[in-house]
């Protein structure tokens, strides 16, 4: 990294705000080299000439092409800021466009020892192109108020938003309207109310559609910091106004929601996008990097932690959307400046049931139950599935569950035979139940949890490993706090490894050499210090899959979806309770505030035997077989521009 003395500015602000020790993990992450480097990465992505005219006859051919109005807010925009935009948005591939200009800059701009007008800079555009239309402001309206006054000039189907000195990618047009037309990529449709995914596939009528972006130098030459999105993610939205650029939004939500609003100036546009998502029927995204956020590397003017003001607008656009939507929450500002907690309300104090699959290792066990007890959350029972243990461990049992009893009926989905199990149960100093079931059968994995479902009285069930120490007191509390949301049907956890390097922090489905590409746990081995890219290993954020050594889900909603596939004995049986419950309708959500150690070994589950490897492969088929869709089409959590080798985030070398 070369050090510059604006960079030194700037490592003063930081480490002011972040203190010494947090300041230098930052400052490691951010040295770190790239897995893939951007910039070569970009040049092989972006559009070519021949690729553009191919692009033109296309769209010149389509008969209904909608009209898309860029409004673009001008303030003493530097004429080659300005020169550059626009000129970025006669070169779109698609040309049925309006360019809506609202000129705030008051009398003219001191620039070059000289006053000057953006009109005459702008005036040679105006005349020469029809598209291009500027209104001069009597005054300056602020963002929002600039920004409506650019609305109002708009007279296209669509609305797309664009800051005065930022830039297009030539294709960002064509690819939207592609993408209107049913002829985009592949991607998640979620319905407004909830944001609940309502399956893969291309929605028949998008209502906002947004694309991934980058950062350009100050020049508009060099590409760097590539944001790659996720398809619509309600609780990374809330964490983090991930969508910002490029958006076009539907000029009849723009009107429904009522344009931008000056309260929240500093975070109007999150403000706008928490509203227009609300309403929305379908939020589409292109998977490209088509607009390009004009900063300068080491720009002293790049300074967050002055703008408290717009953190603090952020936070209120976002308790206020949680009102908006009937979720009663409070919404925190983090360290890192633009992201946010949502701590959730407990609505009510339903009984938990805790379903822990065990066989020997007591001291393991023991340390489990330990840390359970520790929770504030109270109401809970204790479910040990026993699994053929030495006798030893069965004297363990008696301290915990004196009592012999016979436990509920179940019957294997595999063989048809009914089992009757013998129990013991007990109840833990603070009154809480303890049933330790027997299943005297071979391990499986699915089979265990559904054995224990079985035997369980709560409404919640936490699927528990044996061999998970949880932190702190509140993350039963947390859990189950989002997961009483209608819309979340499991919660999940970040997970350490003993020596706090990241064993889970979400799971991407398509992705991992050690699973053959079926799914793989994100940030594996990464300090647990670190929030890796864009802070996600921190944030509260939706996947397709958590893992079932730490996961929540309702109880209604573990039988509808059948529980555990119990021929999935080992491998991806919870990836595949996850992905039944996204068919259902519901959410998955990481929550990183619910933390735990597993003491697993990073080598464990090699599959080295014959018999192993045979039934590796029968499980990888299953997967292949049941999930084709997302395995084919892509995670729509997990963009496509990725890695399918590395679990970081770190981009997709496909070259």
């Amino acid at each position: 990294m070369k050090f510059t003395f604006s960079k030194v500015i700037k490592g003063v602000r930081y480490l002011r705000h972040y203190g010494w020790r947090e300041f230098w993990i930052r400052l490691k992450e951010k040295m770190e080299p790239q897995t893939v480097p951007y910039g070569p990465w970009y040049d092989r992505h972006a559009v070519t000439d021949d690729e553009l005219a191919r692009q033109r006859k296309f769209a010149s051919a389509w008969k209904d092409a909608p009209l898309i109005s860029i409004v673009v807010p001008l303030y003493r925009t530097p004429e080659r800021f300005l020169t550059q935009m626009v000129r970025s948005v006669q070169a779109q591939s698609y040309g049925k466009w309006q360019l809506c200009l609202a000129d705030g800059s008051g009398d003219g701009q001191e620039e070059s020892g000289r006053r000057r007008d953006l009109r005459d800079i702008l005036k040679p555009y105006i005349e020469a192109d029809k598209r291009v239309e500027y209104q001069k402001l009597a005054e300056n309206l602020g963002i929002a108020g600039n920004t409506n006054a650019a609305l109002a000039m708009a007279k296209g189907e669509w609305i797309a938003f664009l800051d005065h000195d930022d830039l297009l990618a030539p294709d960002a047009l064509y690819e939207a309207v592609r993408l209107m037309r049913g002829e985009g990529p592949k991607t998640g449709t979620p319905a407004a109310a909830g944001f609940v995914p309502q399956g893969e596939g291309r929605a028949a009528e998008y209502d906002m559609i947004y694309t991934d972006e980058d950062k350009v130098d100050m020049e508009g030459k060099t590409h760097f910091q590539p944001h790659l999105k996720p398809d619509i993610n309600i609780d990374l939205l809330r964490s983090n106004n991930y969508i910002t650029h490029f958006l076009l939004v539907k000029k009849e939500i723009v009107e429904r929601v009522g344009g931008i609003r000056s309260e929240y100036d500093g975070a109007q546009d999150y403000d706008f996008i928490l509203r227009c998502a609300e309403i929305a029927g379908h939020i589409g995204h292109v998977p490209r990097i088509l607009y390009h956020w004009r900063c300068h590397e080491d720009s002293t003017s790049e300074n967050p932690f002055g703008k408290q003001y717009a953190v603090e607008a952020g936070r209120r656009a976002i308790e206020d959307h949680l009102r908006r939507m009937g979720v009663e929450g409070s919404v925190r500002a983090t360290k890192d400046m633009g992201f946010y907690a949502v701590y959730y309300t407990l609505r009510a104090k339903p009984l938990v049931s805790i379903i822990i699959p065990s066989r020997d290792e007591v001291d393991t066990l023991k340390k489990c139950i330990h840390s359970i007890k520790k929770s504030d959350y109270k109401n809970y029972e204790i479910i040990i599935v026993e699994n053929n243990s030495r006798e030893e461990t069965f004297d363990y049992y008696k301290t915990l569950a004196p009592e012999e009893k016979t436990g509920a009926r179940y019957k294997d989905s595999l063989t048809g035979e009914e089992i009757t199990p013998k129990t013991r149960e007990g109840l833990l100093p603070e009154g809480q139940r303890v049933c330790v079931a027997y299943w005297p059968k071979e391990f499986n994995y699915s089979k265990l949890n559904n054995f224990g479902a079985a035997q369980a009285e709560g409404s919640y069930f936490v699927l528990l490993n044996n061999d998970i120490e949880l932190m702190g007191p509140s993350w039963l509390t947390e859990m189950l706090a989002t997961c009483q949301r209608d819309e979340v049907g499991i919660v999940g956890a970040k997970l350490y490894y003993p020596d706090h390097t990241i064993q889970h922090a979400g799971i991407a489905v398509g992705i991992g050499g050690n699973a053959r590409g079926i799914a793989d746990n994100l940030f594996a081995g990464m300090s647990g210090e670190r929030g890796g890219y864009l802070h996600k290993a921190s944030l509260q954020i939706d996947y397709s899959a958590v893992t079932a050594a730490c996961m929540m889900t309702k109880r209604r909603v573990y039988e509808a979806a059948g529980g555990f596939t119990e021929r999935l004995s080992v491998a991806f049986n919870d990836v595949d309770f996850c992905l039944k419950v996204r068919s259902l309708g519901y959410l998955v959500v990481y929550h990183p505030r619910v933390e735990a150690y597993h003491y697993e070994s990073k080598s464990r589950g090699s599959e080295d035997s014959q018999e192993k490897v045979a039934r590796f492969q029968k499980e990888i088929e299953y997967m292949r077989n049941h999930w084709i869709s997302i395995l084919k089409n892509g995670d729509p959590y997990y963009n496509e521009n990725l890695s399918r080798v590395y679990h970081n985030y770190s981009l997709r070398d496909n070259s």
